[in-house]
């Protein structure tokens, strides 16, 4: 199975180890994995300009950094969107690129999806999993799994090892 995952972290922060042992799980089953880190890139958010659906042809009008995710979007089995947790939601930066998929509709090949999410203190998730239940609705996608990590469990080899293991499970 090809996973895209998208690490929506703008710096090195907890969320990446949770990538990290996500991609370890992964690839130790034989899964072929690609790490996006669209926080450190520069993805415009949605238009709503109906380009993609008039005359692009599902391309977007814009530019930027998307054109380097789309690909994988558009060839991975799977999808994880993993991002710390700013005052309450997902980062702006992943964000973006979760709205910029308006041009495709929906990933072409995939059928699964995941949410990897860490934050600084104890539940403060539920817009983000909504958010996430909402997509995996409209695209018909499988949600597979959610997982959080806070405070101190950030860190922790327990938490990092059940990551490894769903990953390994896929």
């Amino acid at each position: 199975m090809k996973i895209a995952i998208l690490n929506g972290s703008p710096r090195k922060e907890n969320t990446t180890a949770m990538v990290e042992a996500f991609a370890e799980g992964a690839k130790a089953a034989g899964h072929e994995v690609e790490i996006l880190h669209v926080g450190k890139m520069k993805i415009n958010g949605c238009l709503g300009c109906e380009y993609c659906h008039t005359k692009g042809e599902g391309k977007c009008v814009q530019k930027d950094d998307m054109e380097k995710v789309m690909p994988a979007y558009l060839d991975s089995d799977m999808v994880v969107f993993a991002s710390p947790i700013y005052y309450f939601g997902m980062t702006a930066q992943i964000m973006a690129a979760i709205q910029r998929v308006y041009c495709i509709g929906k990933p072409a090949k995939a059928t699964k999806a995941a949410l990897l999410l860490s934050s600084g203190s104890p539940n403060p998730y539920d817009g983000a999993i909504g958010t996430f239940n909402s997509y995996c609705a409209y695209t018909g996608i499988e949600n597979v799994g959610i997982y959080t990590a806070a405070g101190e469990e950030n860190k922790s080899e327990a938490k990092l090892a059940e990551i490894r293991e769903f990953a390994g499970k896929l």
